[in-house]
């Protein structure tokens, strides 16, 4: 008699593809900074300095979605390229976002 396993691993037998470029030559982001931010009607649009565009759902930023069109485009981006900040004084909005917040998965607890 063969257990469920032994079944499975007979009816999908092993692939071998050939790998035609190492990991070595592979570009991998060494830093991710913001180069530029544009908000629409549905997404905070970050432009990173490796090349990569992370766009966050406004919904995700509530202090961002429910905030006047016009305070969304009142951010700035921190010294250290890391942050975009709406100062309170200029507009409605009292927030901060971390792109690092939107690039490493966090454990819900």
């Amino acid at each position: 008699m063969t257990s469920p396993s032994e079944e499975t691993e007979e009816a999908w037998p092993v692939k071998w593809y050939r790998i035609a470029y190492r990991a070595s030559e592979y570009a991998f982001p060494k830093e991710a900074l913001i180069h530029d931010v544009r908000i629409d009607g549905e997404y905070v649009h970050v432009d990173l300095t490796d090349g990569r565009i992370l766009s966050i759902p406004l919904w995700w930023i509530p202090s961002v979605h429910n905030a006047p069109v016009e305070d969304r485009h009142k951010f700035e981006i921190s010294r250290s390229r890391t942050m975009i900040i709406w100062d309170p004084e200029k507009g409605s909005i009292n927030d901060e976002l971390r792109i690092e917040d939107y690039l490493v998965p966090r454990n819900q607890e």
